[in-house]
């Protein structure tokens, strides 16, 4: 017999991954050099859509940038993207992104997903995505414990995303519920600075960004 938790079949997800614009990303990468801060942002990106695309829970994908040659090298993949209507106004940019996607296939439940998982496991994933199932509004802290990774909640309606400045409590000041575990760390590592990129790498990153660290001469210390 099917027990409880297993007699439904988990939602299907739709995932919105959100992209500055490259003149102002990851602006504490600029140490690295201004050409290898740039195509690192694209590296992370197209390795964390990557890694969602191989996840099995998420039906589908929507980027929300203002890079126009990102969004043709993201239809290559088979991801689309859209303008963001609300540049400078992350939590805006992504309640437009979940908007779209409902709207395309109003069955999704939408996720919110930075898009700098260079090292992210579609399995771990969909680990992560199961125990969000489980709850109206849930979010995974990143490493440092102060912000935000990833924000899912069960329908467009309760979805209100607090990225920004201490995003960790207020997420759950909202009542959103922490998503815990140690088999999810690469859902948890997001690179701001050079420090988390060394990071990232010991876990062992995308293809993409592999080949920018490796051409910049950047090596796991």
């Amino acid at each position: 017999m099917s027990s409880p938790s297993s007699s439904h079949a988990p939602p299907p997800y739709g995932v919105v991954v959100p992209v500055k614009p490259l003149s102002t990303a990851k602006s504490r990468l600029a140490s690295l050099g201004d050409d290898v801060r740039r195509g690192l942002v694209l590296a992370f990106v197209v390795d964390t859509v990557n890694a969602v695309l191989d996840c099995a829970a998420v039906h589908r994908v929507l980027v929300v940038t203002d890079e126009v040659a990102l969004a043709r090298g993201l239809a290559e993949l088979g991801v689309d993207a859209i303008p963001d209507g609300h540049t400078g106004d992350l939590n805006a940019s992504l309640v437009q992104g979940a908007a779209e996607l409902v709207r395309r296939d109003p069955e999704l439940r939408p996720v919110a997903l930075c898009g700098d998982l260079p090292a992210l496991r579609s399995d771990e994933l969909a680990d992560v995505l199961g125990v969000g199932a489980e709850h109206p509004v849930a979010f995974v802290a990143d490493r440092a414990g102060t912000g935000t990774t990833l924000y899912t909640a069960e329908n467009l309606a309760r979805f209100a995303p607090q990225f920004g400045a201490d995003s960790c409590a207020a997420h759950r000041a909202a009542g959103a519920v922490a998503i815990g575990g140690d088999a999810m760390t690469s859902v948890r590592q997001d690179v701001d600075t050079p420090d988390d990129l060394a990071d990232a790498l010991t876990l062992g990153v995308g293809a993409r960004t592999a080949w920018v660290t490796w051409q910049a001469g950047l090596r796991v210390p």
